[in-house]
């Protein structure tokens, strides 16, 4: 599978390279400057496990760098890192794919419903020729390098109200909070609700005043931002396996010599298959705290779901941009 060079890319690229000029060299002498900072941003906040990851990650790029991390969209919302990092005003980031598929609409297959089965599944896939095109593609219209998906569960629907979900239909009326974005927005129409858009800080309160009536996020999220607080029920959708993906700009990226490199992926990938290890742990618990706690947990019918979505999304506008042939190669993994 091979992707032509287009006029976003290039224009990308050339606006990268201007904004590549703003970075600190990494290749001066450790003598004539302390060792380069690397900023940090994701919207999770410091109890999430891959905040953990995050910290793994420092340590094991000590000697040659220090990261600095911000957590909870304090540095930058939601939604923003990947254009502060093209405009080099950040150096590395935990990017949703969604947000890079605004720029790149051929990336939209990887955010659509029930695409991936598990953690391991999207592992295996951006470790194959198929994913390298995608990661690829990033780097060279976006000017960012991936480092690899961060994995944070299977995305399920939590609902205030008590109203009982078995197929999409049930889900007509219902004000699903969404991130903001072409792409996050359809997925709450192809599992049939009404998406909203609200920022990842401020669901907790839109949930508790009813400005929404449920939101979809994996388990382990819904413990951190203690969304069960203000919840009746999680619907058992798994209509999308949670993945961001761990970047780092290009020009950074390349002013490294290839022994750093090396050790930054290693220290990269050992910290990125504890979280997606921990998070996998923690989903096997969490149905019965939540339970104790509760809320009301069962498994809608997943065959209805999964048909209507999938419908849904090859007979839209997203789909007409989609590489040929990925679909089937990503079911073939």
């Amino acid at each position: 599978m091979t992707f032509d060079l287009t006029r976003r890319r290039f224009l990308g690229t050339t606006t990268l390279a201007a904004a590549a000029l703003a970075l600190p060299m990494l290749s001066m002498p450790a003598a004539a400057q302390d060792k380069p900072v690397l900023k940090f941003s994701a919207v999770f906040s410091e109890q999430d496990i891959r905040a953990e990851m995050t910290k793994k990650l420092a340590e094991g790029i000590s000697q040659n760098f220090k990261l600095e991390p911000y957590y909870g969209g304090n540095l930058f919302k939601q939604g923003t890192e990947l254009v502060a990092i093209q405009r080099g005003n950040l150096q590395m980031g935990n990017i949703a794919p969604q947000d890079i598929s605004k720029q790149i609409p051929e990336w939209s297959v990887l955010t659509s419903a029930y695409l991936f089965r598990d953690a391991a599944h999207v592992s295996a896939f951006f470790k194959s020729e198929t994913g390298a095109e995608f990661k690829k593609m990033a780097e060279d219209q976006l000017g960012i390098h991936i480092l690899g998906p961060t994995y944070f569960g299977a995305r399920h629907v939590g609902l205030k109200p008590e109203k009982k979900i078995n197929t999409p239909e049930d889900m007509a009326g219902i004000k699903l909070r969404m991130p903001g974005g072409d792409a996050w927005q359809f997925l709450g129409e192809a599992i049939g609700a009404n998406p909203v858009p609200v920022a990842y800080a401020e669901v907790y309160t839109a949930l508790q005043t009813g400005a929404i009536d449920g939101q979809d996020n994996p388990l382990p999220n819904v413990k951190n931002m203690k969304f069960y607080e203000v919840m009746s029920q999680i619907v058992l959708t798994s209509h999308l396996i949670g993945y961001d993906l761990l970047v780092i700009s290009k020009s950074v990226w390349d002013e490294m010599s290839p022994e750093q490199q090396q050790a930054f992926q290693a220290a990269a990938d050992e910290a990125m298959k504890w979280s997606e290890d921990q998070h996998v742990a923690q989903e096997k618990t969490l149905v019965e705290e939540f339970k104790a706690a509760g809320l009301d947990i069962y498994e809608p019918d997943q065959d209805a779901f999964r048909k209507f979505a999938q419908e849904k999304y090859l007979n839209s506008e997203l789909a007409k941009s989609w590489p040929e042939g990925v679909l089937e190669k990503v079911a073939g993994m």
